[in-house]
């Protein structure tokens, strides 16, 4: 009965959250959803904790934690830590860390950042990506190197 109850209050306390629908968006403006196995939420900030993730469209992020700053109804930061990860339909990157500015639709991965693409690998210390251009550039960090393998695609000789 006592798990009844939270499922309950969790829910009504979720349907409280009107302006996260309509937050600022990872790309165009398409809803975001997000889901998490704990939840809290001020005026300013959405606090997700285990298994957290926030999805729009195709893209997504999923990490330990998620914390998501809210500035008039929009999300105007996003921080992940631990285990995160961000998949687009053409890329996965893991890293430690990442944070996510709307405001100029970047992404900063860092920590043992791991860049995939198809079969193609690229590995280093720090990854900014912007998710509307998908232009990406990867730092070794401190006495770090910058990896990778890539496949040629096979032309039809």
């Amino acid at each position: 009965m006592s798990r009844l109850l939270t499922a309950a209050a969790l829910a009504l306390g979720l349907a409280a959250l009107p302006t996260i629908g309509d937050a600022q968006s990872f790309r165009g403006g398409q809803p975001i959803m997000w889901g998490a196995d704990e939840v809290s939420r001020t005026p300013t900030v959405l606090s997700l904790r285990g298994r957290a993730e926030l999805t729009q469209g195709d893209n997504r992020i999923r990490a330990d934690r998620v914390e998501a700053a809210i500035t008039d109804g929009d999300l105007t930061r996003v921080e992940a830590t631990g285990n995160v990860y961000f998949v687009t339909t053409a890329q996965t990157i893991r890293g430690d860390r990442a944070i996510y500015t709307p405001g100029n639709d970047t992404i900063v991965l860092t920590g043992d950042v791991i860049l995939t693409q198809g079969q193609n690998v690229m590995t280093g210390a720090r990854l900014t990506y912007n998710t509307v251009t998908e232009a990406a550039q990867m730092d070794g960090g401190s006495g770090g190197r910058v990896q990778g393998v890539f496949h040629p695609e096979r032309g039809g000789n």
